[in-house]
C-alpha cells in the first residue's frame, strides 16, 4: 500500500474547516437521535443499525458498543487498502453515533407509555426523524471529512471488482448486512426502504445546494 502523505494530511485539513466541523458535529448528533427514534417507533432502521441492533439484542451489549465494534472490524480493510478514506468524520461516526443513540434511547424509555405509542404519534415521529436523518446524513457526506468504515468497505470493493458498479456492490453489501440483522430479530420496515432509496438523491440535492458553503 502506498499513501501520499500530503494527500492524507489534506483529507484531515480542508478549506472551511470550521464550517465542516460544525456540520459534522451537528449531523452526527442528529443521526444518533434519529436512530433512537427509529427504534422507538418500530418501523425499522438503516441497514447498519439493523445489524448492530440485532447483535445488541442477542448479546446484551449496548447498541453503541456493538456499533463501535462493528465499525472497528470494518476499519481493518480501510487501514490496509486506502487510508485516504479516513478522516475526522470516520472517527466521529465510529465513536459518536451509537453512543448518542444509546443516550437518547435511555432518555425516551420513561416517556413511552406501557401500552406503547399510538399509531398517530409513531407516524409523526417517524416523518420528523426520517427528514432529520436524511438531511443530517447528507450533510455528513457533503462535509467530506471521511466516511464511516461501513460506507468505505463497499467503495473499496467496487474499486477492485470492475465487473460490478458501486451501486451493485452497495446494494449487495446493504442486503447482506440487513439480512443478518433480520435473522437476529431486528425490525425491517419502511425506514429501511426509504434510507436505502432516498439517501443518494438527498445527498446529491444538498451537495448541489450547500456544497459551496465548504468550498
Amino acid at each position: 500500500m502506498s499513501v501520499n502523505h500530503q494527500d492524507l494530511v489534506g483529507h484531515w485539513i480542508r478549506p472551511r474547516m470550521g464550517r465542516r466541523l460544525l456540520a459534522l458535529t451537528l449531523s452526527l448528533i442528529v443521526i444518533g437521535i434519529c436512530v433512537a427514534v427509529f427504534k422507538a417507533v418500530g418501523f425499522g432502521t438503516d441497514p447498519c443499525s439493523t445489524f448492530t441492533l440485532g447483535v445488541s439484542a442477542h448479546t446484551g451489549v449496548s447498541f453503541g458498543t456493538c456499533q463501535l465494534a462493528f465499525n472497528l472490524l470494518m476499519f481493518v480493510p480501510v487501514l490496509r487498502y486506502d487510508l485516504s478514506r479516513i478522516g475526522i468524520g470516520t472517527i466521529g461516526n465510529m465513536v459518536g453515533v451509537g453512543y448518542i443513540a444509546d443516550f437518547c434511547m435511555k432518555l425516551m424509555e420513561p416517556l413511552i407509555p406501557a401500552e406503547g405509542l399510538s399509531m398517530a404519534v409513531r407516524v409523526v415521529m417517524f416523518v420528523l426523524s426520517m427528514a432529520g436523518f436524511l438531511v443530517a446524513a447528507a450533510f455528513y457526506m457533503v462535509a467530506d471529512l471521511g466516511v464511516a468504515p461501513y460506507d468505505a468497505v463497499p467503495q473499496l470493493i467496487a474499486a477492485r471488482v470492475r465487473r460490478w458498479s458501486y451501486r451493485q456492490v452497495r446494494m449487495a453489501w446493504d442486503i447482506s448486512v440487513l439480512s443478518v440483522g433480520l435473522f437476529l430479530g431486528s425490525t425491517v420496515g419502511l425506514t429501511t426502504v426509504i434510507t436505502g432509496f432516498c439517501l443518494g438523491p438527498v445527498i446529491a440535492l444538498i451537495s448541489d445546494r450547500a456544497g459551496g458553503w465548504f468550498a
